[in-house]
Order: C-alpha cells, then structure tokens, then sequence
C-alpha cells in the first residue's frame, strides 16, 4: 500500500484504525509476521494476498482476518477504498466475550478457515456506520473514551461474525464443539505433544471416536492436523527466528533434529534449510 494515501487513527499503542482512499496500489513485498489481530475490509478493490503460505485472490468487498503470528504478504493489488483495524491482545482479548466472538472464536485463531468473507450491501452499511463512528471516538477525548472505542470493536467484530455465518462459510466443523476443543488443544500444546491419543486422552475419548468424528464431518484427520500445525509453526520459525534449525526442532517438541528434517521434508517436499533459503531469496 503506498504509505502517502493511508490515514491513521491511534489509541496508545493498542488499538488503531487505518483509513486507505486512492486508485491504484499495485504492491509486491516481503512476507512479514502480523504481531497484533487485524482485520482488512477491503470495501472496493480486488487482489491477491499470501497468509501462511497459502494464495487468497479477491474482487469486490471483503474482509480479512489475522492473528498474531501469521505470515501475511501482498502480491498484488489495486484499491480504491479499505480500512484496517489493527488491536492488542490486551485490549480485547481478556475481556469475556460470547464464544463466537472471542479472540478463539469464528473469526480469529483458526488457521485451516479460509480468512474472509463478503459482505453484502445490508452488511456494508453496518459496518460503514461503526468506522465512521470509530473515526468520530478517535478525535474524540472525552471520558471512557478507551470503553466506547473497545465497544465499536466489539460491535464490528459481531457484525463481521454474523457475515460469516449468514453466507455459510463457517464450516460445520467448526460449529461442533468437540471440533472446536480439540483445535484449542492443539494451539495450546502442539509444540510439546504431537499424538492424537494425547489429545483423545485429554477430551475424555478414544483416538478411534476421534478420528471418527472427523471423518464424520469431513475434515482432515486429527493426525494431519496436528501435523499441518506443527508445519506452519515450522515454517513461521524457518522464516522469521533467529535461531538455528536444530534449536526450532527442539523447541516444536523434536528430540531428534535429523526427524524433524525428515517430517518436514516428508510434509513440504524441501528440506527445513532448502525452505530457509528459498523463502529468503524471494
């Protein structure tokens, strides 16, 4: 995006509001590691963006979601009108919201869902209304004016939530709690335990009921997705740490360097150091 047509809103360090009004933004840069949620409503525009490796193309009225430690670059774009929000953990996250839209809920933190949804024109009003009223708090100083800016979020989150289950792109997966508890397992522990009879165990059921249920509602087994965590994690750490292939084999749970090297090369087709350079000659 070109930096000279983008206008920002910005509460401390926690909470900001991105404005883009121009033509043409035809970008290609480097992938970067998101540090903050985000979300993109690209409001007229159409182009191509790269979130964890994989391709999403887009044309007409959207809305991206992220999470901290995504990967996300620009291939290409032309907008015409987008806003972004941008916020901390510790601005909306510990607050006890309604499951579906908590930071783990539809929207957030859930790296196999496709990370968007189109609104409809009912949809675009809505959500034009709370970013013209979060500009509005933004110069604004009165009292509380941290509680009515983390309402407008709030509300722009529900909507968006609304949206996604409205159009049906919420896979049932996902509406199934037992789905829902064994991906939050998974967040919390795939770098220290990578069986499904782990997890099975801590969900009061057998591996066999488990797997069973997945196929049942038509997602990957629970062993491919415990793998497929384990690799995009992998693959974050490749690109963006510091620290040497064995040390990230030992942090992700692998007692042997040489085995992460074979289950990574086994998942991706490259060797963890031929990703590396790859990625970085790009």
């Amino acid at each position: 995006m070109a930096i000279q047509d983008i206008k920002t809103y910005k509460y401390q360090d926690v909470f900001s509001l991105q404005t883009v009004q121009f033509e043409k933004a035809c970008v290609v840069n480097k992938p970067e590691q998101i540090d903050t949620y985000k979300i993109f409503w690209i409001k007229e525009g159409k182009g191509t963006y790269h979130i964890d490796f994989e391709s999403y193309s887009f044309n007409g009225g959207v809305l991206f979601f992220l999470s901290p430690g995504q990967i996300f670059s620009v291939d290409s774009e032309k907008i015409k009108e987008a806003y972004q929000l941008s916020f901390v953990q510790d601005f909306y996250c510990i607050q006890a919201h309604d499951a579906e839209v908590a930071c783990n809920g539809i929207l957030f933190n859930n790296i196999y869902e496709t990370p968007f949804v189109k609104p409809c024109e009912k949809d675009i009003q809505k959500l034009s209304f709370i970013i013209e009223s979060l500009v509005d708090e933004f110069e604004n100083t009165e009292t509380a004016q941290y509680d009515m800016l983390q309402a407008y979020l709030k509300q722009f989150i529900i909507h968006a939530v609304r949206i996604k289950k409205e159009h049906h792109v919420v896979k049932e997966a996902v509406e199934t709690k037992l789905f829902k508890d064994f991906s939050l397992l998974v967040e919390l522990n795939f770098k220290k335990l990578h069986s499904v009879t782990d997890y099975a165990g801590r969900l009061g059921i057998s591996p066999k009921s488990l797997t069973k249920h997945f196929n049942k509602i038509g997602v990957k087994s629970p062993s491919d997705f415990i793998k497929n965590r384990i690799i995009i994690e992998a693959k974050r750490r490749l690109l963006y740490s510091t620290k040497t292939i064995k040390y990230i084999a030992f942090d992700l749970g692998f007692n042997d360097p040489a085995y992460f090297s074979r289950f990574f090369t086994k998942a991706t087709g490259h060797s963890p150091k031929q990703f590396q350079k790859e990625q970085r000659e790009l």
